[in-house]
C-alpha cells in the first residue's frame, strides 16, 4: 500500500459531483478526514431519508446543488473552484429506473459525462480527473471467469449500455483531447454491487432490508438466485482515490481504465446476503416472490482485478462477512438512534484505513 496516501490529498482542492448520493457521500466523508478542500455537486438527494442529511455530509465542505445535465452549470462550477482532482461520480444508478426512463439515464450518465470532461479542458487547474462507471459497461456474456479492463463494452439495458457509452466517450476524449504534454490525466473506474451504511435507493437489496425491516414489513426478493460481486462502499472507493492520487503523481502512464471487485468468493446469491443480514440484525422476514414478467437483470457478473492489483498494490480488504457486519451496525445505529450517522461513518472510515494501512 501506498504510504503517502492518508497525507497527499490534505489541502488538495477535489470536486466530487453526486455527492449527495450513497458512493459521493462516503467518498465526499473520507476525503474531508483526509484533509481534502472538498466541493460537491449534484441534484438534491433522491430518497428520504439519505445519507447526506443522515451523516450530515455537508458539514465541513462546498456542497453545491446543481445539474450535470447542463453544461453552462458544469463549465461556471469548474471555473469559480478551480479543482485539481475531480471525482466523477453523479450518476442515474438504478438499472430498473433506466428502462423506465432511458432518456433521463442517457442524458445525465451520457452527457453528464462529456460536460466534466469539457469543463476540464477550460480548467487548466484540473490535474487529475477519475471517471466512475460500472462493472455493467461489459458486454456481459453471463460467463464465470471476470472481465478485464480491454474487455468490449456494451450493456443489455439502458443503465448498463449508458455505462459503457460514457467509457468509450471517455477514451476519446482522453486521446482526442488530453494527450499533450501537461494536460489533464483521465482514468475511468468500474465497480460492482456496493454495500454499507446509509444506501436507500430503490431497487437494491441492502436499502429494501433495511425499509423493510425497519417498517416490520417483509424483506420481497424477486431474484434469490442471482450472484452479484458484494464489497463494502470503501473498497473500490479506496481505489478511485488510489488512481487519482497516481494521475496526479506520474500522469498518463495511469490514464486508463480500472476494475475495483471484491474477492471471486464473496460473490455469493442474493437469498444468501439477505438471509445473513436478517441474522446479523436479529429480525426480518424473507419471502421470496419472483417477478417473471420484471426487466432483463445479469444473472452473474464478475471483474477480473489483477492489473489493479499489480500496478496499484489495490486488493479488496474486508471479507463479505466484516462488510455485512459494518452495513447492519449503520443500520441498526441509525434506526435506533445509538450513535449519531455521521459519527458511524467517520468512525468505520478510520476503521478501514487503519486495515488497510493508509
Amino acid at each position: 500500500m501506498h504510504n503517502g496516501f492518508a497525507s497527499f490529498y490534505r489541502g488538495k482542492k477535489v470536486l466530487v459531483t453526486g455527492h449527495t448520493g450513497f458512493k459521493g457521500g462516503w467518498l465526499a466523508s473520507w476525503l474531508k478526514l483526509l484533509g481534502a478542500e472538498v466541493t460537491g455537486f449534484a441534484r438534491p438527494p433522491a430518497t428520504e431519508p439519505n445519507l447526506f442529511t443522515a451523516a450530515s455530509v455537508d458539514i465541513g465542505m462546498q456542497s453545491v446543488i446543481g445539474e450535470i445535465q447542463d453544461l453552462t452549470q458544469v463549465r461556471d462550477l469548474f471555473n469559480r473552484v478551480q479543482p485539481e482532482i475531480v471525482i466523477h461520480n453523479a450518476a442515474q444508478a438504478i438499472v430498473r429506473r433506466s428502462y423506465r426512463d432511458p432518456v433521463e439515464t442517457y442524458a445525465t450518465n451520457v452527457m453528464g459525462t462529456v460536460h466534466i470532461l469539457a469543463a476540464t479542458q477550460q480548467t487548466l487547474s484540473v490535474r487529475a480527473v477519475v471517471i466512475v462507471t460500472s462493472d455493467k459497461c461489459y458486454e456481459n456474456r453471463e460467463r464465470v471467469d471476470g472481465y478485464r479492463e480491454e474487455d468490449p463494452m456494451g450493456g443489455h439495458d439502458p443503465y448498463s449500455s449508458s455505462k459503457g457509452a460514457a467509457e468509450l466517450i471517455t477514451a476519446a476524449y482522453r486521446r482526442s483531447f488530453f494527450s499533450g504534454q501537461g494536460s489533464a490525466a483521465i482514468a475511468s473506474v468500474r465497480a460492482g454491487n456496493v454495500i454499507g451504511g446509509g444506501d436507500w435507493s430503490e431497487d437494491r437489496l441492502i436499502p429494501d432490508i433495511a425499509r423493510a425491516i425497519s417498517s416490520d414489513t417483509p424483506i420481497i426478493i424477486r431474484s434469490p438466485g442471482s450472484i452479484r460481486p458484494w464489497q463494502h462502499v470503501l473498497e473500490p472507493l479506496r481505489g478511485y482515490l488510489l488512481v487519482a492520487e497516481r494521475l496526479w503523481r506520474e500522469g498518463r502512464k495511469y490514464a486508463e481504465a480500472w476494475n475495483f471487485g471484491p474477492r471471486q468468493e464473496d460473490a455469493v446469491t442474493v437469498s444468501e446476503v439477505a438471509r445473513r443480514v436478517i441474522a446479523k440484525w436479529g429480525s426480518g422476514k424473507l419471502e421470496i416472490r419472483p417477478d417473471p414478467t420484471g426487466p432483463h437483470e445479469a444473472k452473474y457478473l464478475q471483474l477480473n482485478c489483477g492489473k489493479s492489483a499489480r500496478l496499484l498494490g489495490w486488493r479488496p480488504e474486508l471479507r463479505l462477512e466484516q462488510a455485512l457486519d459494518w452495513t447492519v451496525e449503520w443500520y441498526r445505529s441509525y434506526y435506533e438512534r445509538s450513535l449519531p450517522a455521521r459519527e458511524v461513518t467517520q468512525h468505520q472510515i478510520q476503521s478501514y484505513m487503519e486495515a488497510s494501512k493508509l
